[in-house]
């Protein structure tokens, strides 16, 4: 948020659901057959979100053994839906729920009820970027194991950025970047403003990057303090508010998503984005797409914006950690398929085939990624995902997340003179059950 990255985004968008759709019908209508195969051996079920499915599918041929087997199921395409299906089987003790796909922000939840194994402490290591490895982190325990790690880049069209007089060797600020979008007539500055988890993750980096943070306590789950309030709120509002106001805003902005973003890139000046690691496989020519060489060659990258000038940048952190289920029948091979599934080897697979950065640093010196990879571009990544601002770590992260998107959308009615106020007092409540979503 498999994905066909060197697609259109209206293409990669529809089918991807498509295949989601099919392959959840046909496991609802069959049954999940888990326990044991047609051979006798035991069966472990991986649920996967549909990023790079080609490439999982493969891995959990690789991963399975002598012992035992790994079948692959597919979750629907948003992280909130991934979350609901799953925490549904969960909730009721499925024990045929063995490994999962979890996006980072959900695993602290999902510890805290109880419904993932603890792993051992050296399923994370110096080697583990930290950005992800404080994602699998909860209550002194390791509760997954980090499999790759996201986060976004500001991509623009080097033309249009050289028309627009803003120079990219230097850091550059929300407000640089809106204002030389709105410069050039037609040139855009595509984000995710749809209301769902993205744009919360657009919110949180814009606070993040101001010096403060959405809640200051996430450990404390109902009981924290939520931290909307504040100078990093009000300037993390004037950013959306600014760019909800300018020209420089898609027409498509309070619905848009990390695929719809894509569009623009090409389309008469172009645009500046931000959004995650998968773009770059989207625009390289291939068989898959129709871009040229030539538009290829006016892709440009740099650090995630500023939101106050002179601050470093906090750009969001994403990915998906592998989590084995508590109520597994074979604890002890689902441990051993996590382990093998979030091997550097499968990492460097993922982000060669389908634009999904290793957890890994050791991952970027593979010489399949720097073969595969600007140099520059590789080195961006991991500072980018060694300096993030992850989302909180809460048990309550999705109540959280909502009451947000309630108070924040649409951008076009955000207000940092009301806004965050208004945000603060309703999450508050919220945790403290004095309202309802």
């Amino acid at each position: 948020m498999g994905r066909t990255t060197r697609t259109s985004s209206t293409r990669w968008r529809l089918g991807r659901w498509r295949t989601g759709v099919a392959a959840l019908a046909l496991a609802t209508a069959g049954g999940l057959l888990a326990g044991c195969s047609s051979d006798g051996k035991p069966t472990l079920t991986w649920y996967l979100n549909p990023d790079g499915q080609d490439t999982l599918n493969a891995i959990a041929q690789r991963c399975s053994t002598d012992d035992y087997d790994i079948q692959t199921r597919l979750l629907p395409t948003s992280a909130t839906d991934q979350r609901v299906q799953l925490a549904r089987r969960l909730a009721a003790e499925d024990d045929t729920t063995d490994l999962m796909n979890l996006d980072v922000a959900f695993v602290s939840e999902f510890a805290n009820a109880g419904w993932l194994l603890q792993l051992p402490d050296d399923t994370i290591s110096d080697d583990t970027l930290s950005g992800i490895a404080s994602t699998v982190q909860w209550d002194d325990g390791v509760y997954a194991a980090p499999l790759w790690a996201n986060t976004q880049v500001l991509w623009y069209r080097k033309s249009l950025a050289e028309q627009a007089g803003l120079d990219m060797s230097q850091p550059v600020t929300w407000k640089q970047v809106i204002d030389a979008a709105d410069s050039v007539d037609g040139a855009t500055v595509g984000v995710q403003g749809n209301k769902y988890e993205a744009y919360v993750v657009w919110i949180n980096a814009l606070i993040e990057g101001a010096g403060g943070q959405i809640l200051s306590d996430p450990e404390a789950g109902k009981d924290a303090e939520v931290d909307l309030d504040t100078e990093a709120g009000k300037d993390a509002a004037a950013v959306i508010a600014q760019l909800a106001g300018s020209s420089a805003a898609q027409s498509d902005l309070s619905v848009s998503n990390e695929g719809t973003a894509l569009a623009a890139m090409y389309g008469g000046p172009g645009e500046f984005m931000v959004n995650w690691t998968f773009v770059y496989k989207n625009y390289e020519p291939s068989d898959a797409n129709d871009y040229s060489k030539d538009q290829f060659d006016d892709l440009g990258w740099a650090r995630y914006p500023q939101t106050v000038a002179g601050e470093a940048s906090k750009p969001p952190v994403g990915g998906i950690d592998v989590g084995v289920g508590a109520y597994t029948q074979y604890p002890e091979y689902a441990q051993e398929a996590a382990a093998c599934i979030t091997s550097v080897e499968n990492q460097v697979q993922l982000a060669v085939d389908a634009g999904l950065m290793p957890a890994t640093s050791s991952g970027y010196d593979a010489q399949e990624l720097t073969d595969a990879y600007p140099a520059d571009l590789l080195d961006l990544y991991r500072r980018s995902i060694e300096d993030a601002g992850p989302r909180p770590q809460s048990p309550f992260w999705a109540t959280v997340s909502s009451a947000i998107q309630a108070t924040w959308h649409s951008p076009a009615d955000v207000d940092p003179d009301t806004t965050p106020e208004k945000s603060q007092d309703y999450v508050t409540q919220v945790l403290e059950g004095k309202a309802l979503l």
